[in-house]
């Protein structure tokens, strides 16, 4: 599903104006009438509605949405926020009809005395501003969203909350914290950034019939991976297939007190499909590893502790991951640089494979090409330098991804993948309870396993990612977010694989 910046929205609603054709104000009524809806089918009709609305189109929006609500019978007062100047001209035409519905109390507010107060019953609706949105708010619109912030009401904001940008950071401007968004058509970036997570409660993306040949024919940097986008990726099993078929993967994890990240990353390799899997870990973990996975080969290094070396031949394995608890001694340094040096083919670098390379940034020119590199926020800070709010982090992913010609997946809610090619998919699995240690162990797993079954580095990334969310999101479903553990996910990535 892409995702569209503001210019493009504003682009895609004159399109369809033109196309189908149908006027604007005509457009606002389709929107509002899909908003009325979900009221209907989410049980808030039977609310008192409070409806605060700008004179901008997004107003607009508010107002034909006031006009249902009391064509309906349903009570509804609406707050105009009275700036001195005319409405656009559909907000206008929108607040003739409205005052033909005596139903409808409609007050205007100009200072903080005519801010109304709550009970903490009512349903407010944010129609102030919308997409079109491009400077802070402040003044009595500000106090206005603060007000409204501190009512202790459900907020539905209408399109995006006001006083959050688009596609750019809204980082400390007084923005609605919505309850719920009913946004339009396809999700905004801004919904997707850890920064804006007070803000944007659930998202409910509303189809309202905009021009289909506008999303088809726009390139966009941004897409949310749906299923549509895994089904033309995932690959079903020949039903004559052998163990050849799926890959050898090696997994170097481990040390000393953390074989248990090797042994969850050799789990999730299994399940994620590969035909064989080796281990490379340190002698002090043979006999658990050997144990808890009876089903993968087990090389152990000539160190008790960590891992300093390999001895075979490491070409012949199709995909390699690095990293998961293999520590950062200078050994396990060298170590690393040797097998950036032997394997050409991509390789998955996770945790301390990344702390590693941070600490010694020459390495990062050695990476293999199309490698997937899978930091968390802290990791990507310092391989990569800090970024002042989550929008230049994104920028930052894609130039880096760009300039080492890698795969960078930056772990969050939304894990970003950002791909060479300068495109930015957005996950839309996963959940809080897998916020726990060994979660990224089994990301690991899962990507070296779909890497060595022949996936491209690209589909490895998003699909290993969309299957570490959805097994957690089962996960979450049988365990709880609170008591689900990184095991949990290997557990329920079978179901997963049969989900999609």
């Amino acid at each position: 599903m892409k995702i569209f910046n503001a210019e493009q929205i504003r682009q895609w609603d004159q399109y369809t104006i033109r196309q189908e054709p149908v006027t604007s104000i005509e457009l606002m009524e389709r929107a509002a009438t899909r908003c009325i809806n979900w009221l209907e089918v989410n049980n808030y009709l039977e609310n008192q509605f409070i409806i605060f609305c700008g004179k901008g189109n997004n107003g607009g929006d508010g107002l034909a949405i006031a006009r249902l609500l009391a064509a309906g019978k349903h009570p509804v007062t609406v707050f105009i926020l009275e700036s001195g100047n005319t409405g656009t001209p559909d907000f206008q035409a929108n607040l003739v009809r409205l005052h033909q519905y005596p139903e409808a109390d409609i007050r205007f507010v100009q200072t903080v005395e005519n801010f109304h107060e709550f009970t903490g019953n009512e349903i407010i609706i944010d129609a102030l501003y919308g997409s079109g949105l491009n400077r802070a708010l402040e003044g009595v619109t500000a106090k206005l969203v603060e007000h409204i912030n501190e009512s202790g009401c459900d907020v539905i904001a209408i399109d995006i909350p006001s006083g959050m940008f688009v596609d750019r950071s809204s980082k400390n401007n007084p923005i609605i914290k919505a309850t719920h968004i009913l946004g339009f058509q396809c999700y905004k970036p801004a919904f997707l950034v850890a920064e804006n997570s007070s803000f944007t409660g659930d998202v409910h993306i509303l189809d309202i019939g905009l021009h289909h040949d506008f999303y088809t024919s726009v390139i966009s940097p941004y897409e949310l991976v749906d299923k549509l986008l895994i089904h033309q990726i995932y690959k079903p099993r020949n039903r004559f297939a052998h163990k050849g078929n799926f890959g050898h993967a090696l997994l170097v994890a481990g040390s000393y007190g953390k074989i248990g990240a090797a042994v969850l990353s050799a789990k999730a390799c299994l399940r994620s499909g590969a035909g064989l899997l080796s281990c490379h870990i340190p002698k002090c973990g043979y006999d658990i590893l050997q144990t808890s996975v009876p089903e993968a080969m087990v090389m152990t290094d000539f160190n008790s502790s960590f891992t300093t070396k390999i001895e075979d031949d490491v070409t012949k394995f199709e995909a390699i991951g690095i990293g998961p608890g293999i520590g950062t001694a200078s050994e396990t340094r060298v170590m690393l640089r040797e097998i950036f040096d032997s394997y050409i083919s991509p390789v998955v670098l996770d945790a301390d494979a990344l702390n590693i390379i941070a600490l010694q940034k020459e390495l990062l020119k050695l990476i293999p090409a199309g490698s997937v590199l899978t930091p968390h926020p802290k990791e990507f800070e310092r391989l990569f330098g800090e970024s002042t709010n989550d929008f230049d982090r994104i920028q930052l992913a894609l130039q880096k991804a760009i300039e080492l010609n890698v795969v960078i997946v930056l772990k969050g809610h939304h894990t970003l993948i950002a791909t060479p090619d300068n495109k930015a998919f957005f996950n839309n699995t996963g959940n809080a309870g897998m916020a726990k240690g060994g979660s990224g162990d089994v990301l690991t797993g899962i990507l070296t396993g779909l890497l060595a079954q022949g996936y491209s580095s690209v589909e490895t990334a998003i699909l290993g990612v969309y299957l570490h969310g959805l097994a957690g999101d089962i996960a979450a479903e049988k365990c709880s977010l609170e008591a689900m553990m990184a095991g949990d996910i290997i557990d329920c990535q079978g179901n997963a694989f049969i989900v999609i």
